[in-house]
């Protein structure tokens, strides 16, 4: 009965931090479900098919919040993107978007909406781009280990490193905007592939649960901080 009653709550908030604050008249759906961004630029908008199913099936056993089973699939001219407070984007090329792209974005976002960025090796240059002509005075700040955005469910020292790549420590950072958090990039990490199915990248059980643990974390205070 708890997790129901905090569920309910969950969506209020969700529901009265976004949908009240758009100018689109959408309905938000009564179950918790992940967009997909559907980017231009050449990158590959559509890595790791079975991570978001794995996560909100994840989410929904962890919290007993109701989740859908599959992920959405918007582009920014969608007429359903207010439908989705939680955008997920990721992939390893290049994203573009136009000034029209852009714009919605920012409306999303400033309305209430969340990005959560991903990057799969390859997606950094470029994402740092679009974010600088997004808010040219809002730019990407480090989240310290502090943040709650690390202890929102679970409490983690950080953002967990999931894969190699370069070397380099995983990195968490974030665009605020009067105080909120709009965006949450990860650098270094590739949370995306450590929810894929075991099988996909062979990551030890260590691995995968670190990911799963921080993917809770991310879509929890997503919901709850609106």
């Amino acid at each position: 009965m708890k997790r129901i009653v905090f569920f309910l709550l969950v969506l209020a908030l969700m529901v009265c931090g976004f949908t009240g604050r758009s100018q689109a008249a959408a309905e938000v759906e009564p179950e918790i479900r992940i967009a997909r961004l559907h980017y231009d630029g050449g990158g590959d908008w559509y890595c790791d098919p079975s991570s978001l199913p794995n996560w909100l099936d994840t989410f929904n056993k962890r919290t007993g919040i109701i989740t859908a089973t599959e992920e959405a699939v918007v582009t920014l001219d969608s007429e359903d993107l207010y439908r989705y407070p939680f955008m997920y984007l990721s992939g390893h090329g290049r994203i573009v978007l136009d000034e029209i792209e852009l714009e919605e974005l920012r409306r999303y976002l400033d309305a209430g909406g969340f990005l959560y960025a991903d990057d799969n090796y390859g997606l950094d240059a470029s994402f740092r781009e679009m974010v600088a002509a997004l808010y040219p005075d809002s730019p990407l700040v480090p989240l310290p280990a502090a943040h709650p955005i690390y202890h929102s469910f679970y409490d983690l020292p950080g953002l967990p490193k999931i894969h190699k790549h370069d070397g380099e420590p995983a990195q968490g950072f974030g665009v605020l905007r009067n105080g909120r958090l709009v965006i949450f990039y990860t650098w270094s990490s590739d949370i995306g592939d450590g929810l894929e199915d075991a099988h996909v990248h062979g990551d030890p059980p260590r691995v995968r649960e670190a990911a799963a643990q921080m993917a809770v974390n991310i879509l929890m205070y997503a919901l709850t901080h609106p």
